[in-house]
């Protein structure tokens, strides 16, 4: 039967034919139960009649519909009507990968912007142990906003038959074999009947970069037979020889992709994610752009052990002191001292924080003695290119502290500003005990714990009282008194006490970037939301880079309802810190209540994605726990949230704020009685915030119950 517009299939009205292929032929519906326009494939008779290939392709689709990638189409069902079988997924506009390849290749540029998120798709599959099979130009979307959407993954099941005429496109399944694919970008095993792998992916994507950068493939032939040949045989000319322009690194990217046998290739999209950050750090060295730098926390080797705290906050003075070099840009705290352990693998650790350079070492404090032993490594070969030890009093640590980060700028051969050595040399603090308690300040500080914050508290008061003109430790108190006054009882002291710890810091240091942050956060408590608005637009000035400054404006801007000034300064925070878990499933909730639910949905993935990289290193975070609970329930992975939501509780179920977050993680779940009950609690805890619990629609379902209304008439 020949489909035309406007038939229906089920629920879907025809709207288009699309395209027609060896999977079948595409058109764009209309489902009109939801609403909504699909892409309907309709499959070959010689898949959707042949039971073992229908049962293997739905049992695929199942793994490819959990994907949840904004770079892979979503496929949303596999449905039968009319006598027909079909799949149904998310309609993409824009063109085809091939249709925008100039026959002399796309400019560098280009190469990398669309070559990385492409690889990024494929690399979150191959994670999951699913492979797509049949990568290829035709496969690949790239939509009016330039964002890369892969189709057909892991579906590439198409009848037999390999024949000669047209080899250049078309999809095809070598005889005699399970294995599919195009056989101009199938990898040797493919073609040889292997089964195929992540490894065999990685090779299509290096024939798909080659004809990107080229405008040509690498293997070309009159017929199957002889590309087969070629494929198996010979060697391509390098990319750079027919494009001369291009850095020498896309050589060894693409080389590395092509190689014949399996065991040689890079091992998966993973590694070429990696390979294609190096290829954009070389081609930015040479354009001038910043080097990319991490520094580790510094390992304890004192015979007690109890010295982490000065081991982290060595590391953190030092990654502060190179942030302010404009020709370096280094790797936040949050995502460098996740890698914490002094076995790790050097290499690995620079490729998942996306740097080319990692600085480590290892601290020994042994009476007023200190021992620091500095490395800085390449992480593309691991090799060291600078090293020292220093052997001083803990009186010249500061000296030290300048010495290193003096000396990993002249081994990056960056150029450092009169400006910017002086702030590489200025001290942390004017007296060492007082930067020791501040350092001991920080450890409990970044627990984001009611307990945790009031040891932070006493540690600064203890800072101060020693060395009273040390206005970082001041923003410190503000911070934590803030932090106290928010989750744990909003008493009218704590918030006094932050406004007049940021006023003092400002005082004493009026261009300090985080005093006025501090301030922002003091002015945005107090309901004073144009002031803070400035303090906060002050500390971005002073300091673009500061996270704390963009997120508590993020903040800020929601609590005033200026949703779309939200969503920007929490893009500017996870921008600045693209491991941090918090931002991206905060801002869901502005995309969603300004109606843009596909961003909601797309940020909180990332979110919730970030937020498990972050529990594997540090499973007992309560915070990532809760806040990845909320991300999994509003995606409807209702039972997995609950499971972490409870998983948090565990560890710490007095905390406020963590009651707070359960209980609206278990409102948008349906266990009404149950988020009543944490909720109860969290007040009774000490949360006092009512305005949270009138306006968040987390609690919208338990709100017209007559324990909630009592709970508000309580507060």
């Amino acid at each position: 039967m020949t489909l035309e517009v406007g038939q229906t299939l089920g629920r879907y009205r025809l709207l288009e034919k699309l395209g027609e292929g060896g999977m079948g032929v595409v058109w764009s519906a209309l489902d009109t139960t939801l609403g909504r326009e699909v892409a309907l494939k309709l499959l070959p008779d010689a898949v959707a009649q042949d039971p073992a290939r229908l049962a293997r392709l739905e049992s695929e689709a199942k793994a490819i519909a959990a994907l949840n990638h904004p770079g892979i189409v979503t496929l949303y069902s596999i449905e039968e009507a009319g006598g027909r079988r079909f799949l149904t997924m998310e309609l993409v506009a824009g063109q085809g990968l091939s249709e925008i390849i100039p026959a002399e290749g796309m400019s560098f540029r280009d190469v990398l912007r669309l070559a990385s998120p492409l690889a990024e798709a494929v690399s979150a599959a191959h994670r999951r142990g699913i492979v797509h099979r049949d990568l290829k130009p035709r496969n690949v979307m790239v939509t009016p906003e330039g964002q890369v959407k892969v189709l057909d993954f892991g579906l590439a099941q198409s009848p037999p038959g390999l024949a000669d005429g047209d080899v250049s496109d078309r999809t095809t399944r070598t005889r005699g074999s399970g294995i599919t694919g195009t056989v101009a970008y199938m990898s040797p095993e493919q073609l040889q009947g292997l089964p195929a792998d992540p490894r065999s992916d990685v090779f299509s994507l290096g024939v798909v970069f080659y004809e990107m950068a080229t405008g040509r493939r690498p293997f070309e032939a009159k017929s199957a037979a002889e590309l087969v040949s070629a494929i198996l045989r010979d060697v391509p000319v390098p990319p750079t020889r027919l494009r001369p322009g291009l850095p020498g690194r896309v050589d060894r990217l693409i080389t590395r992709c092509l190689e014949k046998e399996p065991r040689y290739r890079l091992q998966s999209a993973v590694d070429v994610v990696w390979e294609l950050e190096q290829v954009r750090a070389e081609a930015g060295r040479e354009a001038g752009e910043p080097r990319t730098l991490a520094v580790l926390p510094f390992a304890d080797q004192s015979r007690e052990k109890d010295q982490d705290y000065l081991c982290d906050g060595l590391a953190e003075d030092v990654l502060i002191a190179l942030s302010k070099v404009k020709g370096l840009r280094v790797a936040s705290r949050a995502a460098s001292f996740r890698f914490r352990s002094p076995d790790a693998d050097v290499k690995e650790t620079g490729r998942r924080l996306g740097v080319e350079a990692i600085v480590h070492g290892s601290v020994r404090r042994t009476g007023s003695r200190l021992r620091l032993a500095v490395e800085l490594v390449d992480v593309t070969d691991g090799f060291e290119i600078w090293a020292e030890v220093y052997e001083r009093g803990v009186e010249d640590v500061f000296a030290v502290q300048g010495e290193v980060t003096r000396a990993v700028a002249r081994a990056l051969k960056v150029d450092v500003s009169a400006s910017e050595h002086a702030a590489l040399t200025a001290p942390a603090a004017a007296d060492v005990q007082a930067w020791d308690y501040s350092l001991q300040a920080r450890k409990f500080f970044y627990q984001y714990s009611k307990k945790g914050m009031r040891f932070a508290r006493e540690l600064f008061e203890r800072a101060i009282a020693v060395d009273p003109v040390y206005a970082r430790a001041w923003s410190g108190l503000s911070d934590c008194a803030a932090f106290l006054y928010t989750n744990a009882g909003r008493h009218a002291e704590d918030l006094e006490q932050a406004e007049a710890a940021s006023l003092r810091a400002l005082e004493l240091e009026p261009e300090l970037a985080e005093a006025h942050a501090s301030r922002g956060v003091t002015l945005s408590l107090r309901g004073r939301h144009e002031e803070a608005e400035e303090a906060f637009e002050t500390a971005i000035r002073l300091d673009p880079q500061l996270f704390e400054a963009h997120y508590f404006y993020a903040r800020d801007a929601f609590a005033r309802g200026d949703l779309e000034k939200a969503i920007l300064q929490y893009e500017e925070a996870i921008r600045i810190r693209p491991e941090d878990y918090q931002s991206p499933l905060l801002v869901a909730q502005s995309f969603e209540d300004l109606g843009r639910a596909d961003e909601a949905q797309a940020v909180r993935r990332r979110g919730v994605r970030i937020a498990e990289e972050h529990l594997r290193l540090q499973p007992d975070d309560a915070r990532a726990l809760y806040m990845g609970a909320n991300g999994l329930v509003a995606l409807g992975e209702t039972k997995r949230g609950l499971e972490w939501a409870d998983r948090a509780l565990s560890l710490d179920p007095e905390d406020p704020m963590l009651l707070y977050n359960i209980a609206c993680i278990r409102s948008m779940a349906g266990a009404g009685d149950a988020a009543l009950d944490c909720l109860e609690r969290s007040v009774a805890a000490g949360l006092r915030n009512k305005a949270w619990l009138e306006h968040d629609s987390n609690l919208d379902a338990i709100r017209s119950h007559p324990r909630f209304q009592a709970l508000m008439a309580s507060l």
